[in-house]
């Protein structure tokens, strides 16, 4: 087992810090219990104000430089990106003491090739969420006061609700803590520079 203590190669290299991120990401994309697995998501609400909350992170590309997670077309996320496609996330693992902050331009896909190869290759469990009655984020008179689909064919009744979110990342900064000196660094993707910055 490492030592803690240690300072480990990629914080001393941009290149490597870089390639740490991407491999934390890709990583949270395949292991549902990653701290990478779910990260936030913030968009610009339609009435000006900043709006958070967690998405399940189901695609990495590190070549393209993008990312994809899925969500509700009727949720307020996508009427968001409608209007400003800017977004944020952030994802932090405390065991590994890595925090990365992503900023880019949203795109939301419903009905091209992207949303069926997305839907195709989701799970009849998360399918489930797409078919859930009223909208997300309605106003209900109790907590129980919506209906989950009870059959296959319900769930599948969901896909018109079922949309892929790709993000076009245009940076990613990350910060690794340590006593010894944390290191941070901001990567400007169009570009292809990187560069350290005070913790």
């Amino acid at each position: 087992m490492p030592d803690p203590r240690e300072t480990p190669a990629f914080a001393n290299d941009l290149d490597e810090m870089l390639a740490h991120a991407w491999r934390q990401l890709a990583r949270g994309v395949k292991d549902r219990h990653s701290p990478f697995h779910c990260p936030s998501v913030a968009t610009i609400g339609l009435d000006g104000r900043p709006r958070l909350r967690t998405v399940v992170l189901r695609g990495v590309e590190p070549s393209a430089a993008r990312l994809r997670f899925h969500t509700d077309r009727r949720a307020f996320k996508v009427a968001e990106i409608a209007v400003d496609p800017r977004v944020a996330l952030h994802a932090y693992d405390p065991a590994g003491k890595l925090q990365v902050r992503i900023e880019g331009r949203a795109r939301v896909h419903a009905t091209d090739a992207v949303a069926e190869d997305a839907w195709t290759g989701s799970r009849m469990a998360s399918r489930a969420c797409y078919a859930t009655t009223p909208s997300p984020g309605e106003v209900i008179p109790a907590p129980d006061a919506f209906t989950l689909p009870q059959s296959d064919a319900e769930i599948l009744a969901g896909r018109p609700h079922f949309t892929a979110v790709i993000v076009e990342i245009d940076t990613i900064e990350t910060l690794w803590l340590a006593h010894s000196g944390h290191r941070r660094a901001r990567f400007d993707l169009a570009t292809g520079e990187g560069a350290w910055l005070v913790p």
